[in-house]
């Protein structure tokens, strides 16, 4: 649900909804929402789409794990461990009608197990940590990150086992598993031996801005500035939740060395939902005095969000952690110059498009800010690369992308088209397109 605690689980949600929006194939789509409110998701898809309600948790079958024990084989006692995790809740693409095929040649004639097998479609897709064991029809599988390995610390121990029972499973079940960056591949096939031409890189993309955004004015800032209490002076934005990895804790100690050591104080604007983990960051705020030069204002509405992009002097991302980043897209969207992390997925996506430091170095971030606040020419020369490298992503090419995985795993024929994005290589700049 986009309750602001989604995260980026919403942004794969919108991209995804531009399979809907495809108009040169015979697929059809098939959206399964929440089963409390599946409603919600009709203001993001094109009119008559079909959307379902998924299945209730009370509703869940218990022999719906069959499958996933048959196609895991050896691996029958991590598929009873998982029992409680892929019994609950889950959303799910499924796309029906991928092509003209003769299913007897791809499916067992077995009768459906499960609530998904039974909705007539060709492939199923789970976009979210979550996974159902679709013996019927081909399944793909979005695991997003291993963040609970590279960072155990932000994890519970049951948050962890739960991770670690759903993954290997989920990966090694689905038909293909798709994942945002070369970075989390490369995770999935050292860690958990999934074979690598299984595991397809397909970054997201940021939907195209609204209309609305397009014609903003300079008063719509000004109103902006009353709202969320900032004045006239400028500010670097950083668009987050305050989960710990997000690193906010650092980003203070850094402002503070700046104050102390260069009488330099940028002013900076943290948006985003506010998690349990904030009153730990707004107590290391007020002991740091830094009350008046950093804004918290919490989740804001996606047409303000954009305005403060484009008014930021700077986009500031000092994240521990990304499988990929929202904000740096977002960033270049809007025409600001950006900074961030150099770990994980990040100089893979920036790909020379954005300043980079190290995010557990006080110093560094410091010597970062510096820069950003300080230095006209390397902001421009950043806001003319981000521009640059947005050009090579865009939402038709990744639901394009994905439709190629739904066709190969549908057995269906794939045209040019389809090979050539599953041989793409998202990391370069692609200078022929």
């Amino acid at each position: 649900m986009p309750d602001g605690a989604s995260g980026g689980a919403v942004t794969v949600l919108r991209a995804l909804t531009a399979l809907a929006r495809l108009e040169d194939g015979a697929e059809e789509y098939l959206f399964i929402g929440p089963s409390d409110d599946p409603e919600w998701l009709r203001s993001m898809l094109p009119s008559r789409r079909q959307i379902v309600r998924g299945p209730s948790p009370d509703g869940l079958r218990v022999d719906r794990l069959e499958p996933l024990k048959r196609a895991l084989g050896p691996l029958r006692p991590a598929a009873r461990n998982v029992k409680r995790i892929l019994t609950a809740p889950t959303a799910a693409l499924a796309a029906a009608g991928a092509g003209t095929r003769d299913p007897s040649k791809f499916f067992a004639p077995d009768p459906p197990k499960n609530f998904y097998e039974s909705l007539g479609c060709d492939v199923i897709h789970f976009p979210f940590q979550s996974f159902e064991p679709c013996a019927l029809l081909p399944s793909i599988y979005n695991p997003h990150d291993l963040q609970h390995l590279h960072h155990p610390e932000f994890f519970t121990p049951q948050e962890i086992a739960r991770r670690e029972s759903l993954h290997p499973a989920a990966c090694r079940a689905a038909h293909t598993v798709v994942v945002a960056s070369q970075f989390v591949k490369r995770d999935l096939v050292e860690r958990y031996r999934i074979d690598s031409e299984k595991v397809q890189v397909i970054p997201w993309a940021p939907p195209p801005l609204p209309e609305s955004a397009r014609a903003a004015h300079a008063d719509d800032f000004s109103k902006l500035k009353k709202k969320y209490g900032l004045t006239d002076r400028p500010f670097a934005l950083y668009p987050a939740m305050t989960w710990e990895h997000k690193n906010h804790f650092r980003l203070l100690e850094a402002l503070a060395l700046l104050r102390e050591r260069e009488a330099l104080a940028p002013v900076v604007v943290c948006t985003g939902y506010k998690t349990d983990f904030w009153p730990h960051i707004e107590r290391r705020m007020n002991e740091l005095g830094l009350g008046e030069q950093v804004k918290f204002p919490g989740l804001i509405p996606y047409v303000e969000l954009g305005a403060l992009y484009r008014a930021a002097q700077f986009v500031f991302i000092p994240t521990l952690f990304e499988a990929a980043s929202g904000p740096v897209f977002e960033a270049w969207q809007h025409g600001a110059p950006a900074a961030c992390s150099a770990v994980t997925s990040l100089p893979e996506q920036a790909a020379g498009a954005a300043l980079l430091f190290d995010p557990l170095c006080v110093e560094e971030i410091a010597r970062a800010l510096a820069r950003m606040a300080t230095d006209v020419d390397l902001r421009d020369e950043l806001r003319r690369r981000g521009a640059r490298r947005l050009e090579d992503f865009s939402l038709e090419r990744t639901a394009k992308a994905y439709r190629a995985v739904y066709r190969r795993a549908a057995g269906c024929a794939l045209d040019e088209e389809d090979r050539s994005l599953l041989r793409r290589d998202w990391t370069l700049r692609q200078l022929n397109d």
